[in-house]
């Protein structure tokens, strides 16, 4: 499981994710269980050096071989090689990078590893989010593509581009409670313990979440203040598992990275392999 997030602002994007990677295996009447889990996978990424694009991912930790992580880099070398998968640094745009890591991900490597899977089990989830500035933009784009019972349609953008606001994915519970009000079981809790009509149900979450949501982003918001939001959140994911009954599925250190129009990718807290001053200019 994960917790994936981003912050948009007038002034850029902030990315945050955990390190939890869990090894799941089949239980009694087709549950799944937890084996393991490891608290250092990346889930994070710079989808191009020296441009201001990023991404975070959630679900599958990989696919056949190759780390989701590993799988993202190789897409990195080909958006800086010549040929069609180039990124021009003069007219890309965040749709043409969502688009091509979705080619990349689902159509190349996803559903030929999985042409094979049992039909009677469901195929596991991906998703990620894809965030930054399209060439000359003055404002930065989300968009999100996900990979859900083997389908992956189109990716749609988070947002309009001139909205500001915070996202997340994942294991979302935690901040579905804080910041829209009310956890995923209330739809089911309103139609069979207060009897409210099933047509009814879309029409009175949206009324609570009119009513609940809290307002945590505002286009102004210094950039520091965002990267601080991010961390809060993900930390209130982290130890809401931590503390709540079952595996603590997210966890971890916790990644930001930062995306704004003349800075572009800059990580802000990150997990290192050996001292932080050895780390060598990107990544």
């Amino acid at each position: 499981m994960t917790i994936a997030i981003s912050v948009k602002i007038n002034d850029g994007v902030v990315l945050a994710t955990d390190s939890a990677t869990s090894l799941l295996v089949p239980g009694p009447g087709g549950t799944i269980g937890v084996q393991k889990i490891y608290n250092n996978a990346n889930k994070a990424f710079n989808l191009r050096k020296d441009l201001p694009i990023g991404a975070v991912t959630w679900g599958l930790g990989g696919i056949g071989n190759a780390s989701i992580s590993t799988l993202v880099k190789d897409l990195r070398d080909r958006f800086s090689e010549n040929g069609e998968w180039r990124l021009d640094p003069e007219s890309y745009t965040i749709e043409e990078v969502a688009g091509k890591l979705r080619r990349f991900i689902f159509e190349e490597h996803y559903a030929q590893n999985f042409q094979n899977w049992p039909a009677n089990e469901p195929k596991p989830d991906l998703g990620f989010i894809i965030a930054g500035y399209s060439a000359k933009q003055a404002l930065a784009d989300e968009y999100i593509f996900v990979i859900e019972r083997g389908e992956s349609p189109a990716p749609r953008p988070l947002r309009p581009q001139f909205e500001v606001g915070v996202s997340w994915a994942g294991m979302g519970e935690p901040l579905n409670r804080l910041v829209l009000g009310f956890g995923t079981a209330l739809p089911q809790g309103l139609q069979n313990n207060l009897g409210v009509p099933p047509e009814q149900i879309a029409p009175a979450m949206a009324t609570i979440q009119q009513a609940l949501n809290l307002p945590v982003v505002s286009p102004a918001m210094p950039l520091q203040d965002a990267i601080d939001l991010a961390r809060f959140l993900a930390n209130v994911a982290v130890n809401y598992l931590r503390f709540v009954p079952g595996a603590p599925v997210v966890g971890g250190p916790i990644e930001i990275a930062a995306i704004t129009k003349h800075e572009k990718f800059k990580w802000i807290r990150r997990k290192h392999y050996y001292r932080q001053e050895l780390n060598v200019k990107g990544g």
